[in-house]
């Protein structure tokens, strides 16, 4: 009787993951293989290792740990695999599909078969593991650092010139994404009304891309902080570089430690979603103490579903990529804006134009792979392409979106200087 291969004893877990027909080819450490050779996608199994971190973290984690260790690779369109799991998840599908705690009996069955049973493997260093009480200061900077603090020249890489890692705007579909970026800041300045002479806080600046272009472009006077000591470094020299040295600061400094307002607007771009629900009221009120009435606060976020946050502790991004992030529906943003006394005036999605953005950086990584392996290792590469390839995925099924909500301060009379008719 032929010997069971390491394909055969996988392929129920395969099927229980996407499907009875998976669209994508198997391939295992003792080179046996499912599927066809021509599957835009191709998982491969390295080692039966990745069947214990599997049976100790059954589901998203678990096959994470086991893909940033290097236990699991994934050749050739990473998006196919991805697509074909989230079209298999929805309910008019019929297939319930995905590992979870109840499957450990065939998970366990599966690792026995394989001799993969025993204890837990140490999760890769890369996880995050983040200590004290959360979203205090402290605890905020070192989730922040664990993101962001991971080499310049990386980001460089994955986000292209424009150095901005938030989501880009498609005014021409078939622009640079550089062009999509400052087309963004534009937006961006035209909402909050920029005007030469005016004063700009930026909250969380990053490497200093919509200060610089405020400056440029709108002739005002920019404060940027951010609480990432290498975003802080790199955007000083990106600002000096451009010759705006003398209306821009960038700042290491936490939201709550601003004290020098009144500003005319504000601008927080990718940053709300580090502040954490429990301290998102906390955190609108600021911006509403720190802009002047009559002021305008732009507030640029990912935003979730009714229901629980998509980004949880067991999750691989919430372990991975964003430790405490949190996204809220857009709705209670919008109140927790006009409980702070902010007046909201326009909300805008740009749903699709994140999933246009984030193809094209995953787009990047791949098309310099041997490079961001050389700078950040294997893993941390392994990390970025799953999360932004999945995050694309999420915004085009629309199981995550991203708004801009306009609100402006107004005066004790109730006037604002908003126009009655938009023009952005």
């Amino acid at each position: 009787m032929a010997a069971v291969t390491a394909a055969d004893a996988l392929a129920p877990l395969l099927h229980r993951l996407l499907g009875p027909d998976p669209p994508v080819a198997l391939r295992c450490w003792d080179g046996s293989s499912l599927g066809s050779a021509d599957a835009a996608c191709t998982i491969v199994v390295r080692s039966p290792d990745a069947l214990r971190h599997l049976l100790w973290a059954p589901g998203e984690l678990g096959l994470g740990r086991a893909y940033v260790a290097g236990l699991l690779d994934l050749e050739g369109d990473v998006f196919a695999l991805l697509a074909a799991r989230d079209r298999l998840g929805r309910p008019d599908e019929h297939v319930e599909v995905g590992l979870r705690r109840r499957d450990l009996p065939l998970v366990a069955a599966t690792a026995r078969r394989l001799g993969a049973l025993g204890r837990p493997l140490p999760p890769p260093p890369e996880e995050a593991r983040l200590s004290g009480r959360r979203h205090s200061r402290a605890r905020d900077r070192a989730a922040v650092t664990h993101h962001y603090d991971v080499g310049n020249d990386f980001y460089r890489l994955v986000l292209g010139p424009s150095f901005t890692y938030s989501c880009a705007h498609r005014a021409d579909p078939d622009g640079t994404l550089e062009a999509a970026q400052e087309s963004k800041h534009r937006l961006v300045a035209s909402k909050l009304g920029l005007e030469p002479g005016m004063r700009l806080l930026d909250v969380g600046c990053g490497w200093g891309s919509m200060a610089i272009s405020a400056a440029r472009h709108a002739g005002v006077t920019v404060v940027g902080i951010t609480v990432s000591s290498e975003q802080q470094a790199l955007a000083e020299k990106r600002v000096t570089e451009a010759g705006f040295a003398d209306r821009v600061t960038i700042r290491l400094q936490d939201y709550r430690d601003v004290d020098d307002g009144p500003y005319d607007a504000i601008s927080s771009i990718g940053m709300f979603e580090h502040v954490g629900e429990a301290r998102a009221r906390t955190y609108m009120e600021r911006l509403a103490d720190l802009v002047r009435p009559g002021g305008r606060v732009l507030n640029h976020a990912i935003s979730r579903p009714p229901g629980p946050s998509a980004i949880g502790d067991r999750s691989f991004v919430g372990r991975y990529v964003f430790p405490d992030g949190e996204l809220l529906e857009v709705g209670r943003v919008v109140s927790l804006m006009q409980d702070a006394g902010l007046e909201v005036r326009d909300v805008e999605s740009l749903r699709e134009h994140y999933a246009l953005t984030l193809r094209a950086w995953v787009a990047n990584l791949e098309g310099a792979w041997d490079d961001a392996v050389s700078l950040v290792g294997p893993a941390r590469a392994r990390v970025w392409r799953l999360y932004m390839a999945g995050s694309a995925i999420g915004f085009e099924a629309g199981r995550t979106s991203i708004h801009q909500v306009l609100a402006v301060r107004p005066r004790p009379d109730g006037s604002s200087d908003m126009p009655l008719v938009r023009s952005f």
